[in-house]
């Protein structure tokens, strides 16, 4: 543990000092030779590095932790001449500490956003269903006809083919199957609940607009394109529910 430590401090103190360069103007200028193979790979560590911290700085400070780069760099230069001021226990606490702190900011910043956009979805959905053409289910699913199917509906059970389209509110699309060029196939009760009920009001060839309140899609989980509580927009087409194969009857 110790060693593996060691190494992430040095890691990270090498990126601080590649982001420090980045910004501070010195009158002394190194060339940097890439004639060799071992002289690219170097270089390449370095640039992997300062990346990565570039990112994970960036990220500390959105959340209010702005580190003094010179001293990250000071820190570095006197622990490779072995004049650290602070132990190596002195470091892991404060960086743990860090770490800590830095993930209970985040966790309350997520807690404020997933509230906010939970309401965002409430008033949305009271305001939509007062729209005309506009049915709100008993569950709190909403959803509008745009082309009324003639085909025979889907049971929780079958498995349906469909096209679809799914939005957040801002009119921001995370997913579609006509960006694939094809349609999807899959059961209807292992999807989100509020396609499992909404699907099953349709008939085959009709296409609905589905409202789905954030208890009946992914809850509090946050998926990066779909931010926890959304309340999302569906435009789903119902191509066909495909039929069970048959099995051979017994001998």
């Amino acid at each position: 543990m110790k060693k593996a430590f060691k190494l992430s401090l040095l890691a990270a103190s090498l990126m601080t000092l590649a982001a420090c360069n980045q910004e501070t103007k010195t009158e002394t200028v190194v060339e940097v030779k890439l004639d060799t193979e071992l002289q690219k790979q170097a270089y390449g560590v370095g640039a992997s590095i300062g990346e990565f911290l570039n990112k994970d700085l960036e990220s500390k400070k959105e959340l209010g932790f702005a580190l003094d780069q010179k001293l990250i760099v000071t820190g570095l230069q006197d622990a490779l001449a072995g004049k650290s001021k602070l132990t190596e226990e002195e470091v892991k606490e404060l960086l743990t500490n860090l770490n800590k702190q830095a993930g209970e900011k985040q966790q309350e910043l997520a807690k404020a956003t997933a509230e906010k956009t939970k309401a965002e979805g409430a008033a949305f959905l009271a305001e939509n269903g007062k729209k005309e053409g506009v049915v709100t289910t008993e569950s709190g699913l909403q959803y509008q006809v745009m082309t009324a199917g003639e085909g025979k509906k889907p049971l929780a059970t079958d498995t349906v083919v469909v096209h679809y389209k799914g939005m957040l509110l801002d009119g921001t699309e995370f997913d579609s199957s006509h960006k694939n060029g094809e349609p999807v196939d899959f059961p209807l009760n292992r999807v989100i609940k509020g396609w499992t009920e909404g699907v099953q009001l349709m008939s085959e060839g009709a296409k609905y607009k589905f409202f789905i309140p954030s208890e009946l899609a992914y809850g509090e989980r946050d998926l990066g394109k779909i931010p926890a509580n959304s309340t999302l927009i569906f435009e789903v087409e119902l191509l066909k529910i495909e039929q069970p194969e048959e099995k051979p009857a017994a001998e």
